[in-house]
Protein backbone atom coordinates (compact mmCIF):
# COMPACT_ATOMS: atom_id res chain seq x y z
CA UNK A 1 0.00 0.00 0.00
CA UNK A 2 2.84 2.26 0.23
CA UNK A 3 3.33 3.27 -3.60
CA UNK A 4 0.18 4.57 -3.67
CA UNK A 5 0.74 7.24 -0.64
CA UNK A 6 3.89 8.66 -2.48
CA UNK A 7 2.15 8.83 -5.61
CA UNK A 8 -0.16 10.88 -4.18
CA UNK A 9 1.93 12.83 -1.89
CA UNK A 10 3.82 13.75 -5.29
CA UNK A 11 0.73 14.92 -7.53
CA UNK A 12 0.31 17.14 -4.77
CA UNK A 13 3.43 18.88 -4.85
CA UNK A 14 3.62 19.27 -8.33
CA UNK A 15 -0.33 20.94 -8.45
CA UNK A 16 1.15 23.26 -5.60
CA UNK A 17 3.33 24.45 -7.69
CA UNK A 18 1.53 25.18 -10.35
CA UNK A 19 -0.54 27.30 -8.29
CA UNK A 20 2.00 29.97 -7.71
CA UNK A 21 3.96 32.14 -9.81
CA UNK A 22 7.56 31.49 -10.14
CA UNK A 23 8.39 34.49 -7.88
CA UNK A 24 6.77 33.00 -4.94
CA UNK A 25 7.40 29.77 -4.83
CA UNK A 26 10.66 29.87 -6.31
CA UNK A 27 12.08 29.49 -2.78
CA UNK A 28 10.70 26.88 -2.32
CA UNK A 29 12.15 24.59 -4.93
CA UNK A 30 15.48 26.45 -3.12
CA UNK A 31 14.56 24.62 0.03
CA UNK A 32 14.04 21.58 -1.58
CA UNK A 33 17.91 20.99 -3.06
CA UNK A 34 19.72 22.45 -0.09
CA UNK A 35 20.34 18.92 0.62
CA UNK A 36 22.49 18.49 -2.60
CA UNK A 37 25.87 19.90 -2.57
CA UNK A 38 27.16 22.38 -5.09
CA UNK A 39 29.77 20.38 -6.01
CA UNK A 40 32.47 21.32 -9.18
CA UNK A 41 31.21 24.52 -10.96
CA UNK A 42 30.26 23.57 -14.84
CA UNK A 43 28.80 26.53 -16.33
CA UNK A 44 28.28 23.07 -19.41
CA UNK A 45 25.81 22.16 -17.29
CA UNK A 46 23.95 25.86 -16.81
CA UNK A 47 21.29 26.70 -18.30
CA UNK A 48 20.49 29.93 -19.18
CA UNK A 49 17.79 32.22 -16.84
CA UNK A 50 15.44 33.83 -19.56
CA UNK A 51 12.86 36.72 -18.82
CA UNK A 52 14.62 38.10 -16.27
CA UNK A 53 13.11 41.51 -15.60
CA UNK A 54 16.08 42.89 -13.09
CA UNK A 55 18.75 40.82 -14.51
CA UNK A 56 21.02 37.80 -13.44
CA UNK A 57 22.69 36.93 -10.82
CA UNK A 58 24.90 34.26 -9.54
CA UNK A 59 23.35 31.59 -7.48
CA UNK A 60 24.05 30.25 -4.01
CA UNK A 61 26.59 28.40 -5.32
CA UNK A 62 28.99 31.34 -6.85
CA UNK A 63 28.32 29.02 -10.17
CA UNK A 64 24.99 29.80 -12.20
CA UNK A 65 23.03 32.31 -13.04
CA UNK A 66 19.82 32.93 -12.10
CA UNK A 67 17.01 35.39 -12.38
CA UNK A 68 17.55 38.46 -9.68
CA UNK A 69 14.06 39.79 -8.09
CA UNK A 70 12.68 42.20 -8.91
CA UNK A 71 11.87 45.63 -7.03
CA UNK A 72 9.60 45.18 -4.46
CA UNK A 73 9.74 41.65 -4.41
CA UNK A 74 10.82 39.90 -0.81
CA UNK A 75 14.77 38.98 -0.65
CA UNK A 76 17.66 37.35 1.28
CA UNK A 77 18.51 40.37 3.33
CA UNK A 78 21.46 38.14 5.25
CA UNK A 79 23.77 36.92 2.57
CA UNK A 80 24.18 33.46 3.93
CA UNK A 81 20.95 33.02 3.16
CA UNK A 82 19.09 31.40 0.21
CA UNK A 83 15.70 31.37 0.37
CA UNK A 84 13.88 34.13 -1.55
CA UNK A 85 16.67 35.30 -3.52
CA UNK A 86 19.06 38.26 -4.37
CA UNK A 87 17.95 41.22 -5.75
CA UNK A 88 18.73 42.12 -9.36
CA UNK A 89 20.54 44.96 -11.13
CA UNK A 90 20.25 48.90 -9.26
CA UNK A 91 18.73 47.07 -6.33
CA UNK A 92 19.54 46.51 -2.56
CA UNK A 93 17.92 44.18 0.28
CA UNK A 94 16.21 46.75 2.86
CA UNK A 95 13.82 46.13 5.94
CA UNK A 96 10.76 48.50 5.68
CA UNK A 97 11.05 50.81 8.43
CA UNK A 98 7.27 52.00 8.28
CA UNK A 99 5.65 48.62 8.38
CA UNK A 100 7.65 48.78 11.63
CA UNK A 101 6.50 51.81 12.82
CA UNK A 102 2.70 50.42 12.43
CA UNK A 103 3.30 47.48 14.84
CA UNK A 104 3.77 44.63 11.30
CA UNK A 105 6.42 42.61 11.32
CA UNK A 106 8.93 43.98 8.49
CA UNK A 107 10.09 42.05 5.24
CA UNK A 108 13.29 42.71 3.73
CA UNK A 109 12.42 43.62 0.18
CA UNK A 110 14.44 45.01 -3.05
CA UNK A 111 14.21 48.52 -3.55
CA UNK A 112 16.11 50.40 -6.05
CA UNK A 113 19.53 52.46 -4.93
CA UNK A 114 18.23 55.68 -7.04
CA UNK A 115 14.94 57.57 -7.17
CA UNK A 116 15.53 59.26 -9.91
CA UNK A 117 13.46 59.89 -12.59
CA UNK A 118 14.32 58.35 -16.42
CA UNK A 119 12.70 60.10 -19.67
CA UNK A 120 12.52 56.85 -21.96
CA UNK A 121 12.39 57.40 -25.41
CA UNK A 122 8.82 56.14 -26.08
CA UNK A 123 7.97 59.39 -24.23
CA UNK A 124 7.28 58.08 -20.82
CA UNK A 125 8.50 59.21 -17.55
CA UNK A 126 9.75 56.07 -15.49
CA UNK A 127 10.06 56.41 -11.51
CA UNK A 128 13.66 55.04 -11.33
CA UNK A 129 16.46 53.18 -13.36
CA UNK A 130 14.57 49.77 -11.98
CA UNK A 131 11.45 50.38 -13.75
CA UNK A 132 12.73 51.62 -16.61
CA UNK A 133 15.31 48.21 -16.66
CA UNK A 134 12.01 46.62 -15.93
CA UNK A 135 10.58 47.98 -19.26
CA UNK A 136 13.05 47.22 -21.23
CA UNK A 137 13.42 43.57 -20.42
CA UNK A 138 9.64 43.62 -22.19
CA UNK A 139 9.57 45.72 -24.54
CA UNK A 140 13.52 45.74 -25.70
CA UNK A 141 12.86 48.75 -28.51
CA UNK A 142 13.61 51.41 -25.87
CA UNK A 143 16.23 53.59 -24.64
CA UNK A 144 17.18 56.23 -21.78
CA UNK A 145 16.63 59.67 -23.51
CA UNK A 146 18.13 61.34 -20.37
CA UNK A 147 17.48 61.18 -16.35
CA UNK A 148 14.66 63.24 -15.33
CA UNK A 149 11.60 63.96 -16.41
CA UNK A 150 9.64 63.82 -19.89
CA UNK A 151 9.19 67.38 -20.75
CA UNK A 152 5.76 66.96 -21.90
CA UNK A 153 2.48 68.53 -22.12
CA UNK A 154 0.32 67.80 -18.90
CA UNK A 155 -1.88 65.68 -18.22
CA UNK A 156 -5.51 65.85 -15.43
CA UNK A 157 -4.97 62.25 -13.75
CA UNK A 158 -8.13 62.86 -11.78
CA UNK A 159 -10.95 65.28 -13.11
CA UNK A 160 -13.32 67.79 -11.06
CA UNK A 161 -16.30 65.26 -9.83
CA UNK A 162 -19.14 66.40 -9.72
CA UNK A 163 -20.82 67.74 -6.61
CA UNK A 164 -24.51 67.74 -5.10
CA UNK A 165 -25.15 69.55 -2.16
CA UNK A 166 -27.53 71.74 0.02
CA UNK A 167 -27.58 75.49 -0.17
CA UNK A 168 -25.69 76.91 2.87
CA UNK A 169 -22.61 74.26 2.88
CA UNK A 170 -19.12 74.32 1.59
CA UNK A 171 -18.21 72.17 -1.17
CA UNK A 172 -14.61 71.84 -2.80
CA UNK A 173 -13.52 70.31 -6.10
CA UNK A 174 -10.26 68.64 -6.01
CA UNK A 175 -8.20 67.40 -8.86
CA UNK A 176 -4.95 66.04 -9.88
CA UNK A 177 -2.71 67.02 -12.48
CA UNK A 178 0.37 65.99 -13.59
CA UNK A 179 2.77 68.73 -15.50
CA UNK A 180 6.47 67.05 -15.76
CA UNK A 181 8.64 70.08 -15.42
CA UNK A 182 9.97 70.54 -12.16
CA UNK A 183 6.69 70.89 -10.05
CA UNK A 184 5.57 70.31 -6.21
CA UNK A 185 2.64 69.76 -4.21
CA UNK A 186 2.33 66.00 -5.02
CA UNK A 187 0.60 63.56 -4.12
CA UNK A 188 2.58 61.96 -6.67
CA UNK A 189 6.17 63.47 -8.43
CA UNK A 190 5.95 66.00 -10.60
CA UNK A 191 2.66 66.97 -9.74
CA UNK A 192 0.10 69.33 -8.33
CA UNK A 193 -3.16 68.91 -6.31
CA UNK A 194 -5.49 71.99 -6.76
CA UNK A 195 -9.14 72.36 -5.41
CA UNK A 196 -11.97 74.89 -5.23
CA UNK A 197 -13.80 75.81 -2.19
CA UNK A 198 -17.36 77.45 -2.55
CA UNK A 199 -18.55 78.70 0.97
CA UNK A 200 -21.84 79.05 1.36
CA UNK A 201 -23.25 77.34 -1.16
CA UNK A 202 -25.95 79.45 -3.46
CA UNK A 203 -28.28 78.28 -6.40
CA UNK A 204 -26.63 80.95 -8.45
CA UNK A 205 -23.02 78.73 -7.60
CA UNK A 206 -24.70 75.84 -9.68
CA UNK A 207 -22.99 75.14 -12.84
CA UNK A 208 -19.91 73.23 -14.90
CA UNK A 209 -16.26 73.93 -13.24
CA UNK A 210 -13.31 73.71 -15.00
CA UNK A 211 -10.04 72.54 -14.23
CA UNK A 212 -7.14 73.95 -16.62
CA UNK A 213 -3.89 73.67 -16.38
CA UNK A 214 -0.93 74.60 -18.90
CA UNK A 215 3.12 74.52 -19.76
CA UNK A 216 5.74 76.02 -22.11
CA UNK A 217 5.01 72.50 -23.80
CA UNK A 218 0.89 72.45 -23.83
CA UNK A 219 -2.05 72.27 -22.30
CA UNK A 220 -5.05 70.24 -20.73
CA UNK A 221 -8.49 70.95 -18.94
CA UNK A 222 -11.80 68.58 -17.86
CA UNK A 223 -14.42 69.56 -16.07
CA UNK A 224 -17.69 68.57 -14.13
CA UNK A 225 -20.27 67.93 -15.64
CA UNK A 226 -22.31 70.15 -13.01
CA UNK A 227 -22.59 71.12 -9.57
CA UNK A 228 -26.27 70.90 -8.07
CA UNK A 229 -27.51 72.77 -5.45
CA UNK A 230 -30.45 71.87 -3.25
CA UNK A 231 -32.49 74.26 -1.49
CA UNK A 232 -31.99 73.88 2.55
CA UNK A 233 -35.50 73.75 5.04
CA UNK A 234 -34.84 74.04 8.30
CA UNK A 235 -37.11 71.46 9.76
CA UNK A 236 -39.23 72.85 12.49
CA UNK A 237 -38.49 71.38 16.03
CA UNK A 238 -41.01 69.62 18.09
CA UNK A 239 -43.32 71.15 20.38
CA UNK A 240 -42.22 70.20 23.93
CA UNK A 241 -45.28 68.51 25.84
CA UNK A 242 -45.44 68.73 29.39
Amino acid sequence: MKPPVVTAVLVVLVQVSQSFPALYHRGWWRLLKEGDSCGKCDLALCSEPKDCLAGTVVDHCGCCSECGNVEGQICDLDQGNHFYGQCGDNLECRLDADEARFGEVPEPQCVCKSQESICGSDGKTYENICQFNKAYATKRNISMKHKGPCESAPVISMPPQDVQNFTGNDVIFGYDAHISVQARGGPQKYGVTGWLQIQGLKKSDEGIYICHTKNKYGNAEDYSHRSETQLHYPHPTEALRC
